[in-house]
């Protein structure tokens, strides 16, 4: 599909043009900060979290799995199918480390440590497994997770109804 008009030069809204979110409703005017449209606070608690808190996060759930699995698999640089063997290990610790997490508590450990969190669109306490489950099954392919709109949504969590807020 081609981009409207009314988004020249910008990705995220470009592809609003296609998913869900702005352009969908026939709406044309963008919204003033991230989260608006959900009535979310421009700034402070509650506001829509940045992508380099998020990247963080991710980052740093990344190498508490890793140092997980460490603790049962040792990690040989040298050895090819060890380490293809370590980093399949690391994903499936990643995926019981962020997962259940973030279902029952709405943040995983990295996303606890920077202060985010994830919160349903719907305003329901908890995430639950499901919404969990493929928010984590979309960010392992990276780019749902990495193409955001002007709302700071990813693919994933668009999909899921959810966002990511800030705790404090």
């Amino acid at each position: 599909m081609i981009a409207r008009a009314a988004y020249p030069g910008r990705v995220a809204r470009w592809t609003e043009t296609w998913l869900t979110g702005i352009g969908a409703d026939g709406s044309e005017t963008p919204p003033k900060w991230p989260g608006e449209k959900f009535g979310l606070p421009e700034s402070g608690p509650g506001s829509v979290a940045g992508g380099f808190r998020r990247f963080a996060a991710f980052v740093l759930d990344l190498v508490a799995a890793s140092l997980i699995t460490a603790l049962f698999l040792r990690p040989d640089i040298g050895d090819v199918e060890a380490m293809r063997s370590f980093n399949s290990a690391a994903i499936l610790v990643w995926v019981v480390l962020t997962v259940p997490s973030a279902a029952f508590f709405g943040f995983t450990p990295g996303m606890g440590l920077l202060g985010i969190r994830v919160a349903r669109l719907d305003g329901a306490n908890s995430v639950g497994i499901w919404r969990a489950a493929v928010r984590c099954a979309l960010t392992v392919l990276i780019i749902p997770a990495a193409v955001r709109n002007v709302d700071s949504r990813g693919w994933h969590d668009r999909a899921t109804r959810t966002v990511v807020v800030r705790m404090r």
